[in-house]
């Protein structure tokens, strides 16, 4: 099992860029493949980006597509979320989710979670 300790969130304007990180911790990060979720308030958690053990693979929601780019290092064990032209509907806690796979695919059926970071983005 891999623990998940996402990092910076925050408060930025409109139109504005954060980065948030993940760091993971406690088994082999290889053969992880990675996700962004994200949940606003009231509303349900919905998809953003993943990312393939290797990183040579990544989807993303349409929402986020030109904004969004999910990227990692096996090195430093830690998987990225650059978010550009932040809009006002990002706003949201943002969570990373792992899943072990043998093989270097996209995977969404998520078993391993941390605990999330804000992100406010005010108009």
């Amino acid at each position: 099992q891999v623990r998940l300790v996402e990092s910076g969130g925050g408060l930025v304007q409109a139109g504005g860029s954060l980065r948030l990180s993940c760091v993971a911790s406690g088994d082999t990060f290889a053969r992880y493949s990675m996700g962004w979720f994200r949940q606003a308030p009231g509303k349900e958690r919905e998809f953003v980006a993943a990312i393939s053990w290797s990183g040579g693979s990544t989807h993303y929601a349409d929402s986020v597509k030109g904004r969004f780019t999910i990227s990692r290092d096996n090195v430093k064990n830690t998987v990225y979320l650059q978010m550009n032209s932040l809009k006002p509907d990002d706003t949201a806690v943002y969570y990373c989710a792992a899943k072990w796979f043998f093989r270097d695919i996209i995977v969404l059926d998520y078993d391993q979670w941390g605990q999330g970071t804000q992100v406010t983005v005010s108009s």
